[in-house]
Order: structure tokens, then C-alpha cells, then sequence
């Protein structure tokens, strides 16, 4: 299968080509970037070099040839393009926030109007498994949501406020430099930002409330001195207490047969490079703490994406995906 990246430049276009480069079924054939026309995709992602003879193009959508599009734009650029894919029968995974919000919340939350709206499945495979296989469309949930709502997922209908804390690498930003990202700001420091107003709040109140729950939810996030992952606090507050035995045992059910969620303590250089999210939980009763931890880029943006391409095309779900963390 060909595979399109439209603005393959940035880390998740870079992420989708390393882990595709491992799929046994799909083959990236074009790298767009308006800026890099005609430039060597290995000069811009050295890690692949020796493993792609890409040169970036810029090209529209409507000239895309291939049999199933990324979709790695910032949001406002992917509805500008969705419909045209959409109508040229190109199934397509966005990784932008375009299209995982309903319209109003949308336009009230990223502040812009939607000019192409429709309703895309949300690829968190993990409680969507049904819409997203054989669906021609799909929204790649952000890379906080994912951590956060695999946390909590299965005792958000028993909760009645949860709290999410989240760390995150400095990937999470995108390659583009800027001062909060400078290194002389992000090393040996460790700061919170938007402490209640995140853009990603919106998908994991849309997300607990798809689960049946009524809960409250808040969150902070916060900065790490790392390139990659995010390691997640969710603070689950229940209305009836529950026991450790209990709470352990709610998760393993909800979690059987999940290839990609592990039951372990999590780190994130477990995690690092891969598409698993490792969670643990620790009741104290009527609170229960769920610990997260994903790569943002992979399980939070470019793995998940594959995942979710699999899903959609009829491959095995874990194809190009199995692969260790890198310990230590």
C-alpha cells in the first residue's frame, strides 16, 4: 500500500516514516512540505538516512497519489484538505485536532470556525475499536487525551470528579524553536503551563463523557527536560469506595486482550519509541490514583495513527508497531 505524509517535516512526519519503514504492507511514496520543495527527506530527519531516498515535494491534495494519506498538519491546515481526500476516496488518519472535537466544541475551543466540518471517528483504538476498523476517515486523538483517558477509562462511570496531571516531554511541541522550548529554559527546570485552560481538556471531558460518566474533570500540565513521553496522574474520585483488589481487577477485565496497554509500573523510558501505554492504579478507597505513560509521538500521535491505519485497512493492528523501549 503507497502511503502519503501531508507535512511530513515536522517529528510526527518523521515518526510515521522510522515506524513504517517496519510495516510489512505499507510503503511512504511522498513526503509533502511547502517549504522544502526538491530537499532530501534524509537532510531534515538524519535518523533516516541510508533507509529513504525521499525528496520533500509540495503538492496539493488533489494530486496525491497513493492509497492512503497522514495527515501531520497543524489544526486549521487539515480541513482545507480532509474534504478533497475525502471525495478522491483516500482513506486518510488525521493527526490534527481538526476533526476529533464536535463542531461547536471546536470552534469555542481552538477559537476558529470550522470550514469543512463532518463526523470522523475518534482513533483511540482502545474504546473505538468498532469505528475505526473500515472507516475511510479518522480523527488521531491528542497526545495528552490518549495518556490521560487510558488512565482513567475504566472507572470514569464510578467517579464523580477526576483529575489529570500530566508530564510531558519537550517533543510535545513541535520542532519549530521557541522560547519556552529554548534549552536554556527546559534544562535542569521543571514548570507548569495553561494550568486550567489546555486546548486537549476538551477531548478528555468528550471522552469520560462517551464512557457514561457525569464526572468533573480538570487538568494541569507541566514541562519536562526530556525529548519524549508523557506520564500521566490521573486522581479518580469515586462515589463509593473500592478496594485495591477491586479497583486491580476492574482494569485487567477492561483491559484483556489489549496488546498495547501493559499492567505495569510505568516509566517513560519503557516506554520510549514505542506504542504501548503502561498504567497502574493505587486505591485509597474513595480515591483511586492511575498512573499513565506513553511515547507522545509514538502512542500519542504517529504510532497510535498506524495503529489506526491498520485497523482501517485490514492489517494486523500491531503491524510496524512491535518494538521494545529502550532501557536505560
Amino acid at each position: 500500500m503507497d502511503i502519503a505524509i501531508i507535512g511530513a517535516s515536522g517529528y510526527t512526519g518523521g515518526e510515521l516514516m522510522r515506524l513504517l519503514l517496519n510495516h510489512s504492507s505499507a510503503e511512504v511514496v511522498t513526503a509533502t512540505s511547502r517549504k522544502l520543495d526538491g530537499t532530501p527527506v534524509a537532510s531534515v530527519h538524519p535518523h533516516l538516512r541510508g533507509l529513504t531516498d525521499l525528496t520533500f515535494r509540495n503538492i496539493g491534495a488533489g494530486d496525491i497519489d497513493a492509497d492512503f494519506v497522514f495527515l501531520a498538519v497543524p489544526h486549521t491546515a487539515a480541513m482545507k484538505v480532509a474534504g478533497t481526500l475525502v471525495e478522491r476516496g483516500i482513506r486518510t488518519v488525521d493527526l490534527s485536532a481538526d476533526y476529533r472535537l464536535a463542531k461547536d466544541v471546536y470552534e469555542k475551543t481552538y477559537g476558529v470556525p470550522h470550514e469543512a466540518y463532518f463526523k470522523a471517528p475518534y482513533g483511540l483504538p482502545e474504546l473505538h475499536r468498532d469505528e475505526v476498523r473500515g472507516a475511510s476517515f479518522v480523527a488521531n486523538p491528542g497526545c495528552f487525551p490518549t495518556g490521560a483517558t487510558l488512565a482513567a477509562a475504566p472507572l470514569a462511570k464510578y467517579a464523580h470528579t477526576i483529575i489529570y496531571d500530566s508530564k510531558t516531554g519537550v517533543s510535545g511541541a513541535g520542532n519549530a524553536p521557541s522560547a519556552t522550548t529554548h534549552y536554556g529554559n527546559v534544562g535542569d527546570n521543571f514548570s507548569a503551563y495553561k494550568w486550567t485552560n489546555h486546548r486537549h481538556l476538551a477531548e478528555m471531558k468528550q471522552e469520560v463523557a462517551r464512557l457514561g460518566s457525569d464526572a468533573r474533570c480538570y487538568f494541569t500540565p507541566h514541562l519536562l527536560p526530556v525529548n519524549r513521553g508523557i506520564l500521566t496522574t490521573a486522581h479518580i474520585l469515586l462515589r463509593e469506595p473500592m478496594e485495591q483488589e477491586e479497583v486491580e481487577a476492574l482494569y485487567r477485565k477492561f483491559y484483556e486482550g489489549e496488546f498495547f496497554i501493559r499492567n505495569q509500573r510505568p516509566t517513560l523510558a519503557a516506554v520510549r519509541g514505542t506504542n504501548f501505554c503502561d498504567v497502574a492504579v493505587e486505591s485509597e478507597g474513595d480515591r483511586v490514583v492511575a498512573v499513565s505513560a506513553i511515547d507522545n509521538l509514538v502512542k500519542g500521535a504517529s504510532g497510535q495513527a498506524i495503529q489506526n491505519m491498520n485497523l482501517m485497512c485490514g492489517f494486523a493492528e500491531d503491524d510496524g508497531l512491535r518494538s521494545a523501549g529502550m532501557l536505560p
